[in-house]
């Protein structure tokens, strides 16, 4: 008997499709399926047999991206405009990875504020939604290409870690590629998935998942019980990797070659070169005694044991990772099962042997580490198809639901697919000062705009104390029950104001009205993200204005006669740009506005200092 696939968003017949897996990575994405005639996950390979795609975008001159090798090969010639770990900044604020800013050779904009980063190149500024959305856009394109297919759905992976602003971002840059993300499966699910742990449905487990790739390190304790994946703890570290193995390498023959520190920093080739040779020592060194290379002439060698010496406590802090995820699981390392080995740094045979060691039993390595997350969201995706039978799946949320925010904007709190029972809360807080009330109004569907979406209910939070605006902290929290009935409640932490709602999300809608307005977020999904963008650029605009004006007339006589001209003019160019309704340019002028204010808060703070010195009360 043949097999037939049910949409599980809404329970109607559709043909069986292809539905792939991907491993969306900070340095590398690719992407995989089930193959038809073995059953088996496989990495789709391009003629010349590579499966990795760097994870680098690279703008011209006229602002046409290109994505993987080519970007990467002009990482050095052009930097400013040339993309890289933009995994690390999806779903976070300046604020969040300012300290890390030297990280990045290209332009992130620090704008004081906790809207979500932004990188410009040239004149353009782009969200990391955005450029992710290139990655998998070409992902799709590699896909299409092998497969002779359209490719329009798809399962993604995430870290364990990340928290909802970080998915709802994945899924953001999925949509905007132009891909149905079904379902965000964590990376360690994922990894143990490809093993076949978890597939059972009467299957109990315990297991770790060590994860070691080019720049970060990730160990996480999941529990599998009757297919259901969950995470015990995680830990690791963000700046831990094989990138570190091979600057330990380069040190070790800067010391060797006595190559000054002025040498190594002022000539960048050699510098690169050193590392190179260094990346290609660690890989020969995994079935080999020793290397020897050549750099500019000079001889450079390592043997295996001078390596090991070398890279010993790097693998020694991913250990203690491992300590503490253990503890924070409150378990023992008798208590674990199985343990999977994942990226492309667990090939070095110390990294082997020390991970079997502390766990006293041998480690699931079979698969290629590059490939094994990937493989996993293949195997999810094919139960998602509908063609994997041997796994149970939860009930899912048939839409997104979420709540209208600032300019008309739906913010998700509970993505579709997302398996039921579940919970989600977020904080919101006041646009105006002694603000005493919030609505909160509750959405359905897919679009950006809460006017294209389905308005399932609205309620008021009443009672809130005066504050200044920013100031109150409400938390608005979704949860749906195994009845599929969701619970909405709004609390302001400050004061335990609180107010709650049951609403019935599925009512009413037809499985036809379900699938047309999936297939709209699609359609429509380039120009509701353009909109989106143009109304949080607007909103933030329109903030800036409000609060350069409070301060102006607050501390007017501190500003000299130009400074206010030149100020007021800034205002009037800002506006106009909102009026024009041009993102780029929006961001452009609320940017330069930021940069004419910024000096006028230093001098008043350094006022204020002085006043406080003097024994003076600020006011």
């Amino acid at each position: 008997m043949g097999k037939i696939a049910i949409n599980i968003a809404t329970g109607s017949l559709q043909q069986a499709e292809t539905i792939v897996g991907i491993d969306l990575g900070t340095t590398n994405s690719l992407i995989a399926i089930v193959r038809e005639d073995t059953r088996q996950p496989i990495a789709l390979r391009e003629i010349d047999g590579l499966t990795l795609v760097p994870s680098i975008v690279h703008f011209d001159r006229n602002s046409s991206a290109m994505v993987g090798n080519e970007a990467k090969e002009l990482l050095i010639d052009e930097p400013e405009r040339t993309i890289y770990s933009v995994k690390r900044l999806m779903g976070k604020s300046y604020k969040d990875v300012g300290h890390d800013s030297s990280f990045f050779a290209y332009n992130i904009i620090d704008d004081d504020t906790d809207s979500l980063v932004k990188i410009q190149v040239g004149d353009k500024f782009y969200s990391p939604i955005e450029l992710s959305s290139y990655i998998l856009k070409e992902l799709k394109h590699r896909a299409e290409h092998i497969l002779k297919t359209p490719v329009n759905k798809a399962v993604i992976t995430v870290p364990a870690y990340f928290n909802d602003a970080q998915r709802q971002a994945t899924r953001d840059a999925g949509r905007l590629a132009g891909l149905d993300v079904l379902r965000i499966v964590n990376e360690p699910t994922a990894a143990s998935l490809a093993y076949g742990l978890g597939v059972k449905p009467e299957e109990e487990k315990t297991i770790a998942v060590y994860d070691l790739g080019g720049g970060t390190f990730d160990i996480s304790v999941l529990k599998i019980t009757n297919g259901i994946f969950e995470v015990l703890s995680t830990n690791g570290d963000t700046y831990l990797g094989g990138d570190d193995m091979d600057k330990a390498v380069v040190k070790h023959w800067v010391a060797e070659l006595g190559i000054s520190n002025a040498e190594f920093d002022g000539n960048k080739s050699l510098a690169q070169a050193l590392r190179l040779t260094a990346e290609e020592a660690k890989k020969h060194l995994s079935s080999n005694d020793s290397f020897e290379g050549e750099i500019d002439g000079r001889k450079v060698r390592i043997t295996k044991a001078k390596f090991n010496e070398l890279v010993q406590p790097l693998v020694d802090r991913t250990l203690t990772a491992c300590k503490n995820a253990l503890r924070d699981a409150k378990l023992e390392t008798k208590d674990i099962d199985a343990v999977v080995m994942v990226g492309g740094s667990t090939r070095v045979p110390l990294v082997k042997e020390s991970v079997r060691d502390f766990f006293g039993k041998e480690v699931f390595d079979q698969l290629n580490p590059d490939e094994v997350v990937a493989l996993g969201a293949a195997v999810q995706a094919d139960i998602l198809a509908g063609k994997n039978t041997d796994m149970l799946l939860l009930d899912v949320t048939p839409l997104s639901l979420g709540i209208e925010t600032m300019g008309g904007l739906m913010d998700v709190l509970i993505p579709r697919n997302s398996k039921i029972p579940t919970k989600a809360g977020r904080q919101y807080t006041t646009h105006k000062d002694g603000q005493s009330g919030m609505r909160i109004s509750v959405y359905q569907g897919e679009r950006d705009l809460v006017q294209d979406n389905r308005k399932l209910a609205e309620f008021n939070l009443t009672g809130i104390p005066a504050m200044p605006a920013g100031l109150p902290k409400v938390e608005v929290t979704f949860l749906i029950d195994a009845d599929g009935i969701l619970k909405v409640s709004a609390t302001e932490l400050r004061s335990g104001v609180a107010q709650t709602i049951d609403v019935k999300p599925q009512y009413g809608l037809t499985d036809e009205e379900v699938e047309r307005m999936l297939m709209d977020s699609l359609t429509h999904a380039k120009s509701d993200m353009q909109t989106r963008a143009l109304v949080e650029a607007s909103t933030e605009a329109e903030q800036m204005l409000e609060t350069t004006m409070k301060f102006i007339n607050k501390h007017r006589e501190l500003l000299s006669g130009e400074e206010m001209e030149a100020t007021e003019l800034q205002m009037k160019r800002l506006k106009a740009a909102i009026a024009a309704k041009d993102k780029d340019l929006v961001q452009k002028e609320t940017e330069l506005l930021n940069d004419i204010s910024r000096p006028f808060a230093e001098r008043v703070m350094d006022a204020a200092l002085k006043d406080a010195m003097k024994g003076k009360k600020i006011v």
